[in-house]
């Protein structure tokens, strides 16, 4: 437990990010203006695609680049990712100009890959396996001196990704439960701790897709499970393609977490329609998946008055 993020951490990683991440709203799912039926619970939902890079990965990667010491720093950064954490480290790089080499999958999305090249930074291509990314941005890092700054399983990665739940319970103090996408672990390891910490009685639920349920699994088995690559290519959300949950993120999840809930690529889609039609936000799949647990899944999730889905980006 000991070397699980702490509260101070966090409000630390809050204060360095400043400025940088936008400190983003609860939005109203239903722009009914009734007020809601006796019972009836209210979501609401937090649209990080609203971050300068279009998804909350800013906030980890900033926290992380910020906390180098500046000769470490200007050697430069490296980082793999799918898409959106490679865009943060971008930009983070960009604020502090300093050299940033991404190593992406060949299949990561197009608008992804063109806003990195758009920052500046120098992208490496690599086979879609989490092996590949990570063994080549390790080779680059030993060879050039760069500082590496991973996607999820890093403590001040966390702490950065968790200024996000501080922000939950500091405007809605009664929050009974929060919906977290869940790929590599990041960003539900460190909204966790922070919703526990400010709220213990609160419950955390990750979400991901039915496609590729590694850390449903891995929370099944108490252990990290990873899956294939040619499974979890299957679905549509590319940022949730994630074959294992890291290693930091899942002592997190065993210690904060309430329970994992599946949802379905028709039912990812769908949700991304009625978020821009009832919401007016916009969501990458993945971005889509904790509203989707709420609209499809009430039933397998804990009771409770207020909800709050977690909107992770919106590049798509």
């Amino acid at each position: 437990m000991s070397d699980l993020v702490s509260l101070p951490e966090m409000e630390a990683a809050a204060e360095r990010i400043a400025g940088v991440a936008l400190r983003t709203p609860l939005v109203r799912f239903s722009h009914d203006p009734a007020p809601a039926a006796a019972g009836e619970p209210l979501l609401l939902v937090k649209p990080e695609s609203l971050q300068p890079i279009g998804a909350f990965k800013v906030r980890g990667a900033y926290a992380a680049i910020s906390s180098l010491p500046p000769d470490e720093r200007r050697r430069g950064v490296v980082t793999h990712s799918s898409g959106n954490h490679a865009q943060a480290v971008a930009y983070a790089a960009r604020a502090f100009d300093v050299k940033a080499v991404l190593v992406m999958p060949h299949t990561a999305p197009a608008v992804k890959v063109d806003a990195c090249i758009a920052l500046g930074a120098e992208i490496v291509y690599v086979e879609p396996t989490s092996q590949a990314r990570a063994e080549t941005a390790g080779k680059l890092a030993d060879a050039h001196g760069f500082a590496m700054i991973p996607p999820y399983d890093d403590a001040r990665v966390i702490a950065g990704q968790g200024t996000v739940g501080m922000e939950i319970v500091q405007d809605r103090p009664d929050v009974d439960v929060v919906l977290v996408p869940v790929g590599g672990g990041g960003l539900i390891a460190g909204v966790s701790a922070a919703v526990k910490a400010l709220r213990p009685e609160a419950r955390v639920i990750g979400v991901e897709p039915e496609l590729a349920a590694d850390a449903r699994d891995s929370m099944a088995a108490g252990r990290p499970v990873a899956w294939e690559a040619e499974q979890t290519a299957r679905t549509i959300a590319d940022a949730l393609r994630v074959q294992q949950v890291g290693d930091l993120p899942f002592a997190h999840m065993r210690a904060h977490v309430d329970g994992i809930i599946t949802v379905t690529e028709d039912e990812i889609r769908t949700t991304m329609r009625r978020l821009a039609r009832e919401a007016r936000l916009i969501a990458e799949p993945a971005g889509a998946v904790a509203t989707a647990a709420y609209l499809y899944h009430r039933a397998e999730l804990p009771t409770g008055r207020t909800y709050v889905s977690i909107l992770s980006g919106g590049n798509c």
